[in-house]
């Protein structure tokens, strides 16, 4: 079981909420790098990375789809 890279988004806050959103639809999601733009400016050269299990890849991206936020 290896985490794989569904999407990068600019903010933490968006990331997390995204992570929310496919937990509650049964994917298990989680955040890296959120903590890397809380410095100023730094948001926009260090994107949060929101990684699945390899598994639910394809579901994850069926998620994103639905949701609009691909």
């Amino acid at each position: 079981m290896a985490l794989v890279e569904l999407i990068r988004l600019p903010s933490g806050a968006e990331a997390e909420l995204l992570r929310g959103r496919l937990e509650s639809a049964g994917v298990h999601a989680v955040c890296f790098d959120a903590g890397m733009n809380i410095a100023e400016s730094v948001g926009l050269l260090i994107p949060v990375r929101v990684m699945v299990l390899d598994e639910d890849l394809g579901e994850a991206k069926a998620l994103l789809a639905e949701f609009g936020a691909d």
